[in-house]
């Protein structure tokens, strides 16, 4: 039985720094047949699905990942990275042919620019289902995946409810930018969702300027999800919650010098995830996503 399985992608993450790298107005200057030479390197494991159940790993949960792993060089690797960090991969199918790769250039202020290949995985779920042990498990997170239909998702929502698991959900951009009528009945199954403000915005159909997230948006933007929790990360203007009615606001911590922004959204997931399922109290689990968001701006890598 485990605390947490976390559906979603498994990445090998190759991080680059150096001087040779230069950065101007937003974007690195990178000459069409140029040869660049980093000062650092660095390799982790990444992928949402992975950065949350390692985050909660942290927290002491139980946790496994579901999520495919690619029968390629880098398959030792991920399964040794997941291991190292408390995460079971018993859950994960091995896919020939499959690749995730991330290579992140990395700025001095933090600031990253990432060529990501991922090889598509629709059937994931369809697997998974198959797999008894998807519902020995309190609570079921399940990452950003595009790939996956909505249909599919829903059937693990759906097994869930049945079984009185608590389900946390990310919708990307992607999936947010979806007509509201294709979204209705998966968002009915949802418990828990969190997604950013912008995602927010492609999910109600608004302008994002327009939102005054410190009011309750919920109610005024889609006010058939007033029963559920909603999550909403802004960044350094902290992160809003939503439930019953209530409007919940934590403050963003101050970090002194971030070293790398990648993977702070899932570790807020994975810190709120971790501190709802040990209290049950929303303000503890935004505070707790929040904490552990910090720390992970100060280190190379999302784990």
């Amino acid at each position: 039985m485990f605390d947490l399985i976390s559906i979603g992608n498994i990445s090998i993450d190759l991080f680059f720094r150096g001087d040779s790298l230069t950065f101007k107005d937003n974007r690195f200057q990178l000459a069409v047949g140029g040869k660049y030479f980093a000062n650092q390197f660095h390799t982790s494991i990444g992928g949402g699905g992975a950065n949350v159940a390692v985050g909660a790993a942290k927290y002491n949960l139980k946790t496994a990942v579901l999520g495919a792993i690619g029968n390629n060089p880098f398959k030792k690797m991920v399964v040794q990275m997941l291991q190292a960090h408390n995460v079971s991969t018993d859950l994960c199918p091995i896919e020939d042919d499959y690749f995730n790769l991330s290579c992140i250039l990395l700025t001095d202020k933090g600031e990253r620019s990432i060529i990501h290949y991922s090889t598509p995985h629709r059937n994931i779920l369809r697997k998974a289902i198959s797999i008894k042990h998807l519902i020995e498990t309190e609570i079921l997170y399940l990452g950003n995946l595009p790939d996956v239909s909505l249909t599919e998702r829903e059937l693990a929502l759906s097994m869930c409810r049945k079984n009185n698991i608590l389900t946390v959900v990310n919708l990307g951009v992607d999936d947010c930018r979806r007509p509201k009528n294709q979204l209705e009945s998966f968002l009915k199954k949802v418990d828990v969702l969190i997604v950013n403000g912008h995602e927010f915005a492609e999910l109600v159909k608004a302008q994002y300027q327009d939102i005054h997230f410190k009011e309750n948006v919920v109610e005024w933007y889609v006010p058939h999800l007033k029963d559920k929790i909603i999550i909403i990360t802004e960044g350094k203007n902290g992160s809003f919650g939503y439930a019953a009615g209530k409007v919940y606001h934590q403050k963003a911590i101050e970090v002194k010098k971030i070293v790398d922004t990648t993977g702070a959204g899932d570790a807020y997931t994975a810190g709120f995830i971790a501190e709802y399922f040990k209290m049950a109290d929303i303000e503890k689990a935004m505070e707790g996503g929040t904490i552990y968001a910090s720390k992970i701006l100060t280190k190379v890598g999302a784990n």
